[in-house]
């Protein structure tokens, strides 16, 4: 019996999940602890990385979404070398298609439209599947007269599709403008990181723009502009406390506030029943 009970407890240590360590405090936590509190660190609040769905999960009533663009999936159309080893390592690593997920929810009992960028697949970087998902979530909610959630984390364009990458930057915006001329609200939650093409064309586009404390959001890295410029930064340049200091952003919302935040929001802006298809 005890040969079998030491058995028992090797097999049980050697699927356990992994303890997920703080990136600021360098603190360990069991993963189903840290998954509990939503990827806050219990012990000094640093708000981690939260996969799409995870996210999903947290946000939205439960049940109510529904996924759509589910079958869109880039392609290796450049034939850039080692792009398609990565898009397979992507997909097996997040159980994902593509780096963000799009669909119809209830949050606080008010419809919306969400997409959500998944940091893990490929750092969320804006190909042209990217792009073309977050463009189409956008018609749709003008067609339907639906408000739009959009969770941005990304490295930038994706520069193994070349100059396509960067043509979703003008194709996407296209699409919130229209969903703005028709009346529509449209949130961004920056999370950390939110960089590059993604800051300069749709994340910073929102109608309100709420940061999760911490988020780094910027354009080009700390280094270039320090080069560029010939001047020292402050050490919390790019991060949301510095952004909402500066004007860049409207408020700084704690993930276990993030739901009753947009849902006051989305029932402040709601439309009358008779705009909403």
């Amino acid at each position: 019996m005890p040969m079998l009970e030491s058995l028992i407890d090797k097999i049980k240590t050697a699927v356990a999940p992994s303890p997920i360590a703080c990136t600021a405090c360098r603190t360990e936590f069991p993963a189903k602890q840290m998954k509990k509190a939503l990827m806050v660190c219990p012990s000094c609040g640093q708000h981690l990385r939260m996969d799409a769905r995870a996210r999903i999960e947290a946000t939205v009533d439960a049940g109510s979404f529904g996924e759509l663009f589910s079958d869109l999936k880039s392609e290796d159309f450049f034939h850039f070398p080692g792009y398609a080893d990565k898009l397979e390592k992507a997909e097996k690593l997040t159980g994902e298609q593509e780096a963000v997920v799009c669909g119809t929810a209830l949050i606080g009992g008010n419809p919306c439209v969400l997409f959500v960028m998944d940091a893990q697949f490929i750092m969320a970087s804006m190909g042209s599947v990217v792009g073309e998902k977050i463009t189409r979530t956008f018609e749709y909610a003008a067609e339907h007269g639906l408000p739009v959630i959009g969770f941005t984390a990304s490295g930038g364009a994706r520069m193994q599709e070349g100059i396509v990458s960067l043509m979703q930057m003008a194709k996407v915006s296209g699409a919130v403008k229209q969903h703005s001329n028709a009346g529509n609200l449209y949130v961004t939650v920056l999370c950390d990181p939110t960089t590059g093409g993604v800051t300069a064309s749709f994340a910073m586009q929102g109608d309100i723009l709420i940061a999760e404390p911490g988020a780094l959001i910027g354009f080009a890295g700390r280094r270039v502009v320090e080069q560029t410029t010939k001047t020292a930064l402050p050490q919390n340049f790019q991060r949301a406390e510095f952004l909402l200091e500066h004007g860049f952003i409207d408020c700084i919302v704690p993930r276990a506030e993030l739901p009753e935040t947009l849902a006051r929001l989305l029932r402040m802006h709601k439309k009358p029943a008779t705009d909403i298809a």
